[in-house]
């Protein structure tokens, strides 16, 4: 598959959690909630009423029935992101860190975003553990954070946190196309259960952060330019290497022994452009990534347009 869609896969190293903290808080997460209201009515203030929408220990992983285990492409697929979602304690503290000055931002990072973000990685290791038991998660996890940690440069955030919502708004673009796209795909219950409800979630984390951008943008003004820059340069910061990376330490802790050659990388991202052919939601991506530039109704369907033309020349060349 092309960088642009290792984008939507894999984050910023700075989410990582370390595989120490990780198994210590490998019981899973409890509850998790979301505020409640439209957004239509503007971003949450404070601590609002919350009410609570799924929980890991909700689902039945026993009642799994295993028809996708022959299939090699999600497990690494599905392997990949839960390595990422598990990691997302750290980057939410830098982010917390960078809206430290706007109460409203920083509350829900903590007590909404955060929390939804460590319970998709717990639902989608635990999936995996359930369908592949003789997959040794935490190793590949280990192996993983140690070589990537390593690799990747420190995050950067955006010149200015208004910038860095637009940037946050094409991040959860990519979450939610590829929750979505896999949701298509999946055809076991259980599997797609987890996928609508982290489907859901990324819907739902995007709209909090295109709505906090344009509170911002009211005060800032359109500004297209510069919003258009900070989308392309954190698309531009994604690193080819990312997927290589993960899917490497999973490809040999799953066949110990073997060493995972280039070729075998190339087969599997072959395999993926397949699916992304299939189901992949080119115009919901497009209107998405759209959405921030916040144009006038012709401009927006030609945008769109254009989007949506792009993405499919890049993914399914």
């Amino acid at each position: 598959m092309k960088k642009w869609v290792e984008a939507f896969a894999f984050r910023p190293v700075s989410s990582m959690q370390s595989p120490t903290a990780l198994r210590a808080g490998a019981g899973g997460v409890g509850r998790t909630n979301r505020p409640n209201g439209s957004l239509a009515n503007g971003p949450p203030q404070g601590r609002t009423s919350t009410r609570p929408v799924w929980r890991v220990g909700e689902i039945d992983f026993a009642s799994v029935d295993k028809r996708h285990r022959s299939d090699t492409t999600l497990f690494y697929l599905l392997a990949g992101a839960s390595f990422v979602e598990c990691g997302s304690e750290l980057y939410t503290r830098n982010l917390l860190t960078y809206y430290r000055d706007d109460p409203s931002i920083a509350d829900w990072l903590s007590n909404v975003w955060e929390q939804e973000e460590m319970q998709h990685g717990a639902a989608l290791r635990a999936y995996v553990l359930a369908v592949w038991p003789e997959f040794d998660w935490h190793e590949a996890y280990r192996r993983f954070f140690a070589e990537y940690s390593q690799a990747a440069s420190p995050d950067a955030f955006e010149a200015t946190p208004h910038l860095e919502l637009a940037a946050r708004c094409m991040i959860e673009t990519g979450t939610t196309s590829l929750y979505r796209m896999l949701h298509e795909y999946a055809q076991e219950p259980v599997l797609r259960k987890v996928l609508a409800h982290i489907r859901d979630d990324e819907v739902n984390h995007y709209k909090h952060f295109l709505q906090y951008f344009r509170v911002g943008q009211a005060a800032e003004g359109p500004r297209r330019l510069k919003v258009v820059w900070a989308i392309g340069r954190r698309v531009r910061e994604s690193r080819s290497d990312d997927a290589w990376i993960a899917f490497r330490h999973a490809f040999e802790v799953t066949n110990p022994g073997c060493a995972c050659r280039r070729s075998d990388f190339d087969q599997w991202q072959t395999q993926c452009q397949a699916i992304v052919r299939r189901t992949f939601p080119f115009r919901t991506a497009a209107d998405m990534l759209v959405a921030p530039l916040a144009l006038p109704v012709l401009l927006r369907r030609l945008a769109r347009r254009a989007a949506e033309l792009a993405l499919r020349r890049v993914l399914l060349a």
